[in-house]
């Protein structure tokens, strides 16, 4: 990993090499076509998403039997006592071993359910109803433990050795994080050094923020190699037993939602693993983690439409039921545009995850960004939709579901709802970190013509050339930026009523494609730090993907299920005007912004100019290092115990 500075070690990097470690694990190919790619570029590609594609019948039959079974479990399942107890009864984990939910993803050549992505999604959906701790259990095995990344990199020999262990009894985490990195993989300090004869590694470092880590049996641990004789180095993907001599759980996590997650620090001292369980080459695994996130991030927004769903439900016995003022809540305008906001976006959020789904198990679109946009679209409006349920049942959504029960009401977790969900805007990327990625994927056919133009190290030679391929680009797609079919007023007239919201979508697409060859004409090499503004290039073109998603999703309906179709299109139409005010707004906020003001105060708040704001107040922080440090002190060894699986 030529990247990392090698005089200072990898925790010593500037931003360019860390940029440029991020770039050499990014798949750079598109070999098939991509829809949200398309709308950054300004063009709605219908035909992609148009007509709503269809499950395969066998996928169905086989999903719906498991739905059924799982939705029996879930009803006896204690979510409460989760939340008391602060950890998943071994009797629910049980059950869903013998339930065979461990492995609802993996294939049945390897003793899997072999579900369809979609299926999995909904299995998810309904878990995360009952206890999203649960579903956290169930997504971190399967969608980014070690599961899915031998279905995609392994050798027929490990998924013969592992897959099945992980379809029926072994917990599987993933491990990449670190106490002193997060979404930046150059300063990765765990390493795996190679013995004498290249059979085996031994991994040292710690990992913080292993979710199932506490249980797990395998482990997924990405960890540097270093570059040496017959070795290229670099990060590279390992499967761990969790029980190998030389692992501890030094902590066991406590956050302000999810209660029952098994989330801990592990640390990894001269633990031998097998070279036999390499996934991959050596410096292929930001690569791996990478490509497994692509497909694996849509647990979340899976776990984020059973809560819309559920708030909704609650919301409308609530809103029907409260009465003030001689009328229901939900009759007073203030609370009636919660309710419109909280079914119309929960709506939108299942049409973008059912997409979503589908275009990963029809195997036809890259869904990089698809499934990028799912999560950040959807785990910040169910975000959204909670805070509005809390604000709807009042002083009732802020206490707790023991505190409403024991005092003789129904223990309804609004709150508890609330702090789970939070944690899903920083789950498996950040909304930042979602921001910068995806704004890199929808800037990326600027970059690839316009590269040595901004590259302030390429020489006049280069720069030359790039002129030149980036005329011959801009002078065939920007003439295509004018008109379009969203200009014409009879366009996409089998969409009825939501016709002109698609028109609409085609016009903000061009207007977003426009905008960002703005930006980059305007700000050229210095665009990756207008951080601002590509935020909001990448939040219109999630609002105009979900947009897109949801009326052909209500098309769908209304020709697959008459009987729902006229509320399908009144969801559709109410959520579509709603993003539209949102989309004006951010277009707006492109050029309009205060992004130089708040840069300019926050250097001055972090030079301590303001530090007589905080007069006047008492800090309760526990005294101790902001960041813990590398190796635990005494307090610390006394409650290691080892990891048994």
């Amino acid at each position: 990993m030529t990247a990392v500075n090698r005089e200072t070690g990898p925790g010593h990097v500037d931003e360019r090499q860390a940029r440029a470690v991020a770039e050499a694990a990014r798949e750079s190919e598109w070999h098939r076509p991509s829809f949200g790619k398309e709308l950054y570029l300004g063009r709605l590609r219908l035909d992609l998403v148009h007509p709503y594609p269809r499950p395969d019948p066998g996928s169905v039959a086989a999903g719906e039997e498991f739905l059924a079974r799982l939705r029996a479990f879930c009803e006896t399942v204690d979510a409460q006592r989760i939340e008391r107890e602060d950890r998943i009864p071994d009797e629910v984990v049980r059950g869903l071993k013998e339930l065979g939910a461990l492995g609802m993803k993996i294939p049945r050549a390897y003793g899997g359910l072999g579900l369809s992505q979609l299926y999995y999604n909904r299995a998810l959906t309904l878990v995360g109803s009952v206890s999203p701790a649960v579903a956290a259990l169930l997504s971190a095995h399967q969608s980014i433990g070690v599961p899915q990344p031998l279905a995609m990199f392994g050798t027929e020999e490990q998924k013969r050795a592992f897959l099945p262990r992980c379809a029926a009894t072994d917990i599987s985490a993933f491990l990449l994080t670190e106490p002193d990195v997060g979404s930046d993989p150059a300063r990765l300090r765990c390493t795996a050094t190679p013995v004498e004869d290249g059979s085996a590694y031994l991994i040292d470092g710690v990992k913080l923020w292993t979710t199932n880590g506490v249980v797990a049996d395998l482990l997924v641990v990405m960890a540097r190699v270093p570059q040496s004789e017959g070795h290229r180095g670099g990060i590279t993907a390992f499967v761990v037993e969790g029980a190998s001599e030389g692992i501890t759980v030094e902590h066991r996590n406590r956050f302000m939602g999810l209660r029952g997650l098994e989330n801990g620090v592990t640390r990894f001292h001269r633990v031998r693993v097998p070279a036999q369980n390499r996934i991959g080459e050596e410096g292929k695994g930001l690569r791996i983690a990478l490509s497994t996130l692509n497909t694996g991030r849509l647990s979340l927004p899976a776990i984020c439409v059973g809560a819309g769903k559920w708030c909704t439900r609650t919301a409308r016995e609530w809103a029907r039921e409260r009465v003030q003022w001689g009328r229901p809540v939900g009759a007073h305008e203030e609370v009636a545009k919660k309710i419109a906001f909280i079914s119309a976006t929960t709506y939108a959020m299942n049409a973008v995850l059912e997409l979503a789904g589908q275009f990963a198990d029809d195997g036809r679109h890259d869904i990089r960004i698809e499934a990028a946009l799912a999560k950040l679209w959807c785990s910040e409006m169910a975000w959204r939709v909670a805070d509005d349920l809390v604000q709807v049942r009042g002083g009732r959504g802020f206490e707790t579901a023991d505190s409403l029960a024991a005092r003789g009401e129904r223990g309804v977790p609004a709150e508890q709802v609330l702090r789970d969900l939070r944690i899903n805007r920083i789950f498996e990327g950040s909304t930042e970190i979602m921001h910068l990625m995806i704004a890199r994927e929808a800037v990326d056919a600027h970059l690839a013509v316009a590269g040595d133009i901004i590259d302030p190290d390429a020489d006049t030679a280069a720069k030359a050339r790039a002129v030149a391929k980036a005329s011959g680009f801009y002078a065939s797609w920007l003439p295509t930026l004018v008109v379009g079919e969203g200009q014409r007023p009879g366009a996409f007239g089998e969409f009825g009523p939501l016709a002109a919201h698609l028109r609409y979508v085609e016009r903000a697409a061009r207007r977003l494609a426009r905008s960002t060859f703005y930006g980059m004409s305007r700000w050229q090499g210095r665009m990756e730090t207008k951080q601002g503004f590509l935020a909001r290039v990448v939040d219109i073109g999630a609002e105009l993907f979900a947009m897109s998603a949801t009326v052909v999703r209500a098309h769908h309906d209304r020709l697959e299920h008459p009987e729902r179709g006229q509320g399908a299109y009144e969801l559709a139409d109410a959520f579509c005007r709603q993003s539209r005010l949102r989309v004006d707004a951010l277009f707006t906020a492109l050029w309009a912004n205060t992004d130089d003001l708040d840069g300019k105060l926050s250097r001055r708040v972090l030079e301590d100019r303001y530090a007589w704001l905080e007069d006047g107040i008492l800090d309760p922080s526990v005294p101790g290092p902001l960041i813990a440090p590398s190796e635990p002190g005494p307090s610390d060894r006394e409650n290691v115990h080892r990891t048994t699986g």
